[in-house]
Parts: C-alpha cells; sequence; structure tokens
C-alpha cells in the first residue's frame, strides 16, 4: 500500500516501524540496485506503556532521538502501518476503461468497508484474473479482473505525518506491514507461503502467493501471551518468565518428562490453533479467489517467534516447512555485524521491508 508516490531523487532511505513494542530504524543506501545498510536504531516501551500513536508527542521525541544516536543521513522515510488497523479485501470487477473500474471499485469498497468512504485513504492492487500476476495495462479489455483493496483511516494517515513532521522527517510513503514483509522476507520467490508474524500483542497470519498478499488475518495474542502463559504453569514472576522463554529448554528441565512439543503446545496454542485455521481456510476458499489452495512453506517472524525449537514444531504440527525469516539475507552489510544482525534480525523485518520499497 503506497499512500504517496515514489520519488529516487534521494538514494538514501530510512524505514521506520512504530510497534506496539516500540520503535524499529534502518537506514538503506541503494547501491548499484542493491540495498546496503547504513545504520539502525530501536526503542523498546515499557510494557504498560500507552501506544506510540495515541501519544505523537513521545512518539515524534524518540523518533528523533533515534535517528539522531544512529546518526542518520537522510529524512527521506517510509512506515508501516499495523495491520489490525487496515481494512483489506479481495473483490472483481470487470475489466474496462480505467474510470470505469474506478467507479465500480468505489461501489463494491463502499459495501465492504467498515467506515464512509470518505473517511478512508484508499489503495488498490490489480490482478490479472488468469495469470495471478499484477496486471499493468487493462483498460478497454474483456472479461474480470481481481482487485485487492487496502483501506487505511484518514486518521491514522494524519497520525503518522504529525509524528514524522514533529521528528524532522520527510514521510514519502506508507503502506501496510504485509506488503514491507513480502518485500524483506519472500522478494521474487513465487510460491505459496504463510507469513506469521508474532509481536508482543498480537500475531498477524498472511497468505502471499506470487507475490501478492491474498489473505490476513489478525489475532489478539502474541510474545506477551506466551510469557504469561509461561508464568502462569510455572508459579513465576513476567520477568523471571521472561528469562525461560529466551531459553525453553531451562523451562523443560524443571518439568521433569515433559517433551519439548508437549510444552510449546500449551505455550503457542493460540497461534497454532490461527495456523491451522488459516490452513483450511485457504483451501476452502481457492476456488472463489482463484488461488492454488496449498501452502508450500511458513516463515515465522517477529520476536514472538524466536522461541527455540518453534520452527521445528510448527513444521511438525502443520507438515508444512517452517523457517526463521532473515530479512538481512536481501541486503548488503558489513560481515562483522552479522552476528548481531542475525540476533536481532527477524524484529526488522518491517522496517527493512519499508526502507527497500524505493529501492526495488
Amino acid at each position: 500500500m503506497a499512500l504517496f508516490s515514489k520519488d529516487k531523487k534521494n538514494e538514501h532511505y530510512l524505514g521506520v516501524d512504530l510497534g506496539a513494542s516500540g520503535i524499529k530504524l534502518v537506514e538503506l543506501v541503494n547501491d548499484k540496485t542493491h540495498a546496503r545498510l547504513m545504520t539502525y536504531g530501536y526503542v523498546n516501551l515499557p510494557k504498560e506503556s500507552r501506544s506510540l500513536l495515541e501519544d505523537p508527542d513521545r512518539a515524534s521525541d524518540l523518533l528523533k532521538k533515534i535517528t539522531e544516536k544512529a546518526r542518520c543521513t537522510t529524512k527521506r522515510s517510509i512506515a508501516a502501518l499495523p495491520i489490525s488497523s487496515v481494512f483489506t479485501s479481495l473483490i472483481s470487477i470487470q475489466k474496462a476503461k480505467e474510470k470505469e473500474m474506478k467507479e465500480a471499485i468505489a461501489i463494491q469498497a463502499r459495501k465492504l468497508l467498515p467506515m464512509p468512504l470518505e473517511d478512508v485513504v484508499l489503495d488498490t492492487t490489480m490482478i490479472d484474473a488468469e495469470s495471478g500476476e499484477v496486471a499493468s495495462e487493462t483498460t478497454g479489455q474483456k472479461g474480470w479482473m481481481r482487485v485487492l483493496i487496502t483501506a487505511a483511516p484518514k486518521t491514522l494517515v494524519s497520525s503518522y505525518q504529525t509524528i514524522f513532521q514533529k521528528a524532522g522527517l520527510e514521510l514519502l510513503a506508507l503502506e501496510t506491514e504485509v506488503f514491507a514483509h513480502v518485500r524483506s522476507l519472500i522478494g521474487k520467490d513465487r510460491s505459496t507461503i504463510m507469513l506469521v508474524d508474532s509481536g508482543i500483542e498480537r500475531t498477524n497470519i498472511t497468505v502471499v502467493e506470487k507475490g501478492i498478499p491474498f489473505l490476513t488475518r489478525s489475532i489478539a495474542t502474541g510474545g506477551r501471551g506466551v510469557t504469561e502463559a509461561i508464568s502462569r504453569t510455572m508459579g513465576v514472576t513476567l520477568d523471571q518468565a521472561e528469562t525461560m522463554k529466551k531459553d525453553i529448554r531451562s523451562l523443560q528441565s524443571t518439568l521433569p518428562g515433559e517433551d519439548l512439543s508437549v510444552i510449546l503446545d500449551v505455550l503457542v496454542k493460540p497461534i497454532l490453533e490461527e495456523i491451522t485455521y488459516t490452513f483450511q481456510l485457504w483451501k476452502d476458499d481457492a476456488k472463489h479467489m482463484r488461488t492454488s489452495g496449498r501452502i508450500d512453506k511458513i516463515i515465522l517472524t517477529g520476536g514472538g517467534t524466536l522461541l527455540p525449537g518453534l520452527t521445528d514444531f510448527i513444521t511438525k504440527r502443520t507438515n508444512v516447512n517452517a523457517y526463521l525469516g532473515d530479512p538481512w539475507a536481501r541486503v548488503i552489510t558489513p560481515e562483522k555485524m552479522r552476528p548481531v544482525l542475525d540476533e536481532v534480525g527477524s524484529r526488522f523485518s518491517v522496517s527493512l521491508g519499508c526502507a527497500m520499497r524505493e529501492i526495488e
């Protein structure tokens, strides 16, 4: 989703992720059509702090401090909108002249949106009805076309604009987290992939086929929920549970006879149930959406997916190979920084995907 047009006059770009747990930021430069890391920075919020979007002054102050501390060399920024705050839907319209198709999209959008069309910023991605590729020229052709519509409340867009303006940054574009994830974690891979992004409060599950996010679901559980489950099960404080979560095998040692998969079954039960449900939903809707109905692989990302043994556990439970996403794989980075970047990498997939948007 791009709410403002592309502009490649400046080759340095900031990707910014304003999340529930804090802010993640990267600066990339276009190095002969490849993205190269210049700098990065992040700040974690206290557990019970207000959302940054509800406190724009604090958000802009933190953002400004991060850019200064990271010694960013550009103010040109791209940010991501949270999936849970954005409406998406797949519709079908008849191919026609551009004006007629816009009118047809508006008519269907009014029926589907949970708020008046005048109160949202609407973005559309045209998908060829037969090949599944993003369409180019469609005017004057017969037949039908699928259209992915994405709508963000104007109040949300305004909040982002205010935060970046107060931070002294130029906001070039806004897009949804899922498009940033596709760019940083999937790239040109055309297979059908389930993205599981587990943050501190929410887990977003998206099915991407040939680079297009067809199905997205969001549930209110994430890394914090896992910590709370350990706290309840073991009768320890949340801080102790957070420590145990990072080394789940130490948790296993306190429960003699318990298999690691049994422990993970308890800790990630809501997420696993949602993954299973999304599998079935994707299969059931294949004919309606004209998609494959299968899942080729699962990519895990976000701080909530860093549980030891989670990829193997998901693979066994779904019979589909699961991998921990590496957003740095498509970025040129200093070799000496790889150990540090690998440790924090999964948390930066959104900010990296945003910065890569202007370099592709």
